[in-house]
């Protein structure tokens, strides 16, 4: 990549950091270009040629997705906050926007999210933020780190991936009902299988909250279970959290074979660190993978 190229997708990376951190604020043409010191006469078409949308669609579906959370993890704000604070003048107005992309009506969606339609309109966020440059890691941002064994409960997600979402929505209800929040209670999902094996009903994956408390061994939907302690070579995450495979191929194909370590028999797995509203302006997902070694 040449330093004029590299210098254009820092600029335009700098527009998406700043939407991030004011949407509240006047988020126009003016202000985006200038952020970006392009003329505001072509940023439009800049802006889209990058990230396969309008500035204006963009900036809709972030204030969009963080109304969402608002609505699934906040009960003190009131829909008619929420909506103002995603720019519409109107509840009502609001309420078609959110339904229309959602699937739900926002107080429906606050009784009980639908996620799986929820990961299909937001996934142009996640493309946009991932199209200017492929992601890459060094050695150096892999750590060793020696864990304790953490006791989870656990939810079993066995078969076809796309029916995954179904059990994010029974772990989260579960959790809910149990007032195991992710602010005080760590989230981990254990990675059984590939992401994509050849046969989809061999996909398999634990969804796992950190918790000490018993857990009925005749329960129907979750099982008591520990995560191991011990030696783990740690790889933090900050983008396009929902795919996890380009990081770990990093460790197994390249990190591994060139640290002298070997893996132990344990699957890889993550922990995954929420910000929610009120302490940030975008809801945000970190994830430190592990891989377990002897």
């Amino acid at each position: 990549m040449t330093t004029t190229l590299k210098n254009y997708h820092v600029r335009m990376q700098r527009v998406l950091d700043y939407i991030d951190g004011h949407l509240d604020d006047d988020l126009d043409l003016d202000t985006l270009s200038g952020v970006a010191a392009f003329s505001k006469f072509h940023f439009h078409r800049q802006f889209k040629a990058s990230f396969g949308l309008s500035v204006h669609r963009y900036v809709q579906l972030v204030r969009m997705r963080r109304a969402s959370f608002q609505l699934a993890h906040s009960g003190a704000q009131s829909v008619t906050d929420i909506a103002i604070d995603a720019g519409y003048d109107a509840p009502d107005a609001f309420a078609r926007a959110f339904r229309q992309r959602l699937g739900q009506s926002p107080s429906s969606f606050r009784k009980s999210p639908d996620w799986a339609p929820w990961l299909t309109a937001f996934g142009p966020l996640d493309h946009a933020r991932n199209t200017l440059m492929k992601i890459t890691y060094e050695a150096s941002d892999v750590t060793i780190r020696e864990v304790h064994p953490t006791p989870v409960a656990i939810f079993e997600h066995r078969g076809d991936r796309d029916r995954l979402p179904e059990t994010i929505e029974r772990f989260i209800a579960w959790r809910k009902a149990a007032g195991l929040s992710p602010s005080t209670s760590p989230t981990f999902n254990i990675f059984r299988s590939e992401r994509t094996p050849a046969n989809p009903a061999d996909y398999s994956m634990d969804l796992c909250v950190g918790t000490g408390r018993f857990i009925d061994a005749d329960d129907a939907n979750v099982k008591p279970g520990v995560i191991p302690g011990g030696r783990c070579a740690v790889l933090r995450v900050a983008q396009n959290t929902n795919n996890l495979e380009p990081a770990a191929l990093y460790l197994y194909r390249e990190w591994l074979p060139n640290s002298g370590e070997e893996a132990r028999d344990f699957p890889i797995y993550c922990q995954r660190h929420f910000s929610m509203p009120p302490h940030a302006p975008v809801p945000e997902v970190v994830c430190d993978l592990y891989l377990p070694l002897k």
